[in-house]
């Protein structure tokens, strides 16, 4: 797995956060009679990973992407159950879980902004994935994106949630219209914004070895077609 972020040529700063997290079951030993690591470790991984970019004004979307991300984290650590079976049933459960992190995270970002003036209407795109064995649930909001590259094919798992694109799901645009639409950069769905409430979107699918998964704000799927991201990957 890796992350990057880069500013651009544009922007002063950058509001996009994002997280790569390997999930083990760890046993610290206090003392023992044996000589043995202090530390030891399950062998069952799991893996998140979560990209946020934050929109508001002067640096209030850097703010509403890291406080949503260090919610995520705080959830994943003291709530979610991290290890499950693999299966159908197990990872709806997991995908509920992880939709009632993001509508903490939502809760946590309006606070914060309700208790700061300068940070008011404050948020963030969130898009997460969380991987163990042949199974990824993926839970979303905003135009951020998930794909999965599989048999040579790149595909778009999330939807984005934007003005255009809710109009296309309504049967009121046509999808090739979104790109030139004057309102694409509108975002319909955030976390944090004026008032908590937030709609996840959830999605488990199976992966198998040489599938790639890629998580990404738009500051790359508006700058490079899906012929050019397919090529790469």
């Amino acid at each position: 797995a890796f992350g990057v972020t880069d500013t651009g040529r544009v922007r002063p700063s950058n509001e996009d956060q994002f997280l790569i997290a390997e999930l083990t079951k760890t046993m610290r030993i206090w003392q023992t009679s044996l000589p043995e690591p202090k530390a030891q470790f399950g062998n069952e991984r799991g893996h998140l990973f979560l990209v946020a970019d934050g929109m508001g004004g002067r640096r209030a979307g850097e703010q509403a992407s890291a406080l949503a991300v260090v919610a995520i984290e705080q959830f994943t650590l003291n709530t979610f159950r991290w290890f499950f079976h693999s299966d159908k049933p197990e990872a709806q459960t997991a995908l509920k879980q992880f939709q009632t992190a993001l509508h903490q995270a939502d809760y946590r970002v309006v606070e914060e902004s309700l208790e700061h003036a300068e940070l008011s209407g404050m948020g963030t795109t969130l898009t997460l994935a969380y991987h163990l064995d042949g199974r990824v649930c993926v839970v979303h909001v905003g135009d951020s994106r998930a794909y999965i590259f599989e048999d040579d094919a790149l595909r778009q798992i999330t939807h984005d949630h934007t003005v255009p694109e809710d109009m296309v799901r309504r049967g009121e645009l046509q999808p090739e219209q979104v790109a030139q639409h004057p309102l694409r950069h509108v975002i319909t769905n955030v976390v944090g914004g004026i008032e908590a409430g937030v709609y996840v979107e959830a999605h488990a699918l199976d992966v198998h070895a040489g599938d790639r998964l890629l998580l990404c704000s738009d500051g790359l799927t508006e700058m490079v077609t899906n012929e050019a991201i397919a090529t790469v990957l």
